[in-house]
């Protein structure tokens, strides 16, 4: 399962809006003799793709395994159950349940005689595919937030400045996690003050009174972006660009409702997307987001007029404080990433 695992993270960032999963297939020896994995939507899913490496008879007999339960139904490409059927399968071992409503593999497959064994590994396999679980129970985008801080919590000086907090290696990964969800999402003050990039194949900016250069700003062009705009904003914004899709969001508390926001990109089937802004904006998304990467470097600005990472609001006691829980802690150069989610 483990192997499964790995190669389904292969296709990390490729395979929305649907599951990542890998494949392995064991003769009666229970030796490995095919892998598989999901590519990208609309190609074969892994339990096909392994076996299509084999000859008719090679698994007869043999031991599946699979993260996720195999399909049972016809969608871009026909039910996995049915090769597993038909190549003879003896034995399929399954991560965990599939969370779509339609999908009923284990049925299928034990009525054909196959044993399966289920809930291995099940609480990694979950985590694979966290983003999928949250589509299809809550048919929401999952929301995630990536920032880069001091040790004191600071994501730039008074004057703005923030190159380089973190180290190489952490930038790095920072891009790699980027790659990982369908689009990323900024503040207008973020494209104003450092003029990002930030290269992807989907980007979405709040820009509730249109105060950004459409026309020189690097992040404009690139292709596929929204730019999200205050319901008060009279002008028609596609004067500005004929190559950027605006939409006209609701306004909360003198702020774009995000609640909408992200409301609107599962409409847009975004089905994740990493938030990579200021500390207002990253803030404010904490009521909304499902997991956070927090890079922190080993120093301390010892200045209280610094950039926070979170900076939304203020509270006399400790008990309003937002909860969340550790999940990882890895090194990259001198800095760490810490990953956690937040408290139901």
């Amino acid at each position: 399962m483990k192997k499964c695992i790995e190669l389904a993270k292969l296709a990390q960032g490729q395979t929305s809006p649907n599951p990542l999963v890998g494949c392995v297939i064991l003769d009666k020896n229970d030796k490995i003799i095919a892998t598989g994995y999901h590519h990208k939507c609309g190609e074969n899913h892994a339990e096909r793709d392994a076996l299509l490496k084999l000859k008719n008879n090679e698994a007869e007999g043999g031991t599946l395994i699979v993260n996720l339960e195999p399909c049972s139904h016809f969608g871009k490409t026909p039910p996995c159950t049915d090769i597993i059927i038909e190549r003879k399968i003896k034995k399929v071992v399954i991560g965990m349940h599939d969370v779509n409503p339609i999908v009923d593999g284990i049925k299928k497959l034990t009525s054909a005689g196959i044993e399966v064994v289920d809930n291995v590994m099940e609480n990694d396999c979950k985590k694979l595919n966290e983003v999928f679980i949250k589509n299809q129970l809550e048919h929401k985008t999952f929301v995630a937030i990536k920032t880069a801080t001091t040790l004191d919590g600071k994501i730039a000086t008074s004057t703005g400045d923030s190159k380089w907090i973190t180290s190489e290696n952490a930038r790095n990964e920072g891009k790699n996690i980027r790659k990982m969800y369908d689009a990323i999402l900024t503040s207008s003050s973020t494209v104003i003050t450092d003029n990002p990039t930030m290269e992807h194949k989907t980007k979405i900016i709040l820009d509730r009174t249109l105060k950004t250069d459409f026309n020189n700003a690097n992040i404009y062009k690139q292709e596929n972006i929204y730019v999200f705009y205050g319901e008060n904003i009279k002008c028609n914004p596609s004067s500005f660009s004929d190559k950027i899709n605006f939409i006209k969001a609701p306004e909360k508390n003198g702020k774009l409702d995000l609640a909408f926001i992200f409301n609107k990109l599962y409409e847009l089937n975004i089905m994740s997307v990493l938030i990579e802004a200021g500390g207002k904006l990253c803030g404010n998304a904490l009521e909304y987001a499902d997991k956070v990467y927090h890079f922190i470097a080993p120093k301390i600005t010892g200045d209280n007029s610094c950039v926070s990472a979170f900076d939304f609001r203020e509270i006399t006691k400790i008990s309003k404080c937002l909860n969340f829980k550790f999940d990882e802690c890895k090194t990259f150069g001198e800095d760490i990433l810490l990953t956690y989610y937040k408290v139901s």
